[in-house]
């Protein structure tokens, strides 16, 4: 079945001086989280971007498809720590999403390094936020599997 999840945002102003929120709406986790263009492009100064919670939605995302895709080959993983780096650039063609480069550091009884990181390139081609990417933005994958 379907899922919709709903979040909003309130703009006042022009793009260079003015200033919003986001907030999600479905969970309620977050409310009223102030946004800015300086917040994109110069320091965050408090303030979350959409590259910010796009970084969170694929490292949550690709966390539990590696989780998923661990689980199925019987070495389900103690702990996985994921960090998402996402780039916001300007090129050519104006500013843009450029890279997400997720870094994952796994506890994995029962897996070898090269399974581990065999893993992590399926989970990066299997995420739904993967592959809404794919074709748009590079993504990379650094793995590695601590004892």
């Amino acid at each position: 079945m379907a899922q919709v999840r709903r979040a909003e945002a309130v703009w006042s102003g022009d793009l260079a001086t003015g200033s919003g929120t986001v907030s999600a709406v479905s969970s309620g986790i977050f409310r009223d989280t102030p946004v800015s263009w300086p917040a994109r492009t110069e320091e965050p100064g408090g303030k979350t971007s959409p590259e910010e919670l796009f970084a969170a939605a694929h490292a949550s995302c690709f966390a539990m498809a590696f989780s998923a895709g661990l689980g199925r080959a019987k070495t389900p993983p103690e702990r996985l720590t994921i960090s998402a780096e996402v780039t916001f650039d300007k090129v050519e063609a104006g500013w843009r999403v450029t890279t997400s480069n997720l870094t994952v550091r796994g506890i994995v009884p029962g897996i070898s390094q090269e399974d581990f990181a065999k893993a992590a390139e399926a989970a990066k081609v299997g995420c739904p936020i993967s592959q809404t990417l794919q074709g748009n933005v590079e993504i990379n994958v650094d793995a590695t599997l601590e004892s």
